[in-house]
């Protein structure tokens, strides 16, 4: 089994949704693995991660004007307000989604369906620089048997 891992950086500008499909991919293809799994952890708790569409952009600002209704800033009752009206909605929005992505890899790329992207959901308005740890574990390319193979 081969373990390959890299960090990405990520500078977003305030909030939204941001695209690190591509850059997860490069990871993957570097990483030598033919099948097994690529794992993304974002390193921040002001920030998440999701699989979501990525063909059309109103789906995405669907679901950011959603989360801003579920989990609105500038409330009287939030008390973890040091760094502004978003800081404890920020957080809040995190433990919603995730800090983590686990995706299949096949052929040495990622085994994402056909409109699906892996995005990183800045919750801070302020533009801030977000660190992702990507591990790629499993087996190389090549004649490696098949370790189940199909029942008669």
């Amino acid at each position: 089994m081969t373990t390959h891992q890299a960090e990405l950086t990520v500078n977003t500008r305030g909030k939204g949704t941001f695209e690190i499909t591509r850059a997860v991919d490069r990871v993957v293809s570097a990483s030598g693995v033919d099948t097994g799994l690529a794992h993304v952890f974002l390193q921040h708790t002001s920030c998440s991660l999701v699989i979501m569409e990525n063909a059309d952009p109103s789906a995405r600002r669907d679901l950011e004007a959603f989360m801003d209704r579920l989990v609105p800033e500038d409330e009287p009752y939030y008390l973890h307000t040091a760094e502004g009206p978003d800081d404890s909605p920020s957080h809040i929005r995190m433990s919603l989604t995730r800090t983590s992505e686990t995706v299949p890899v096949t052929g040495g790329r990622l085994a994402l369906g056909t409109w699906q992207g892996i995005y990183l959901w800045e919750h801070r308005e302020a533009p801030h620089t977000r660190r992702l740890v990507v591990t790629v574990q499993g087996q190389g390319g090549g004649t490696e048997e098949d370790p189940m193979p199909n029942a008669e």
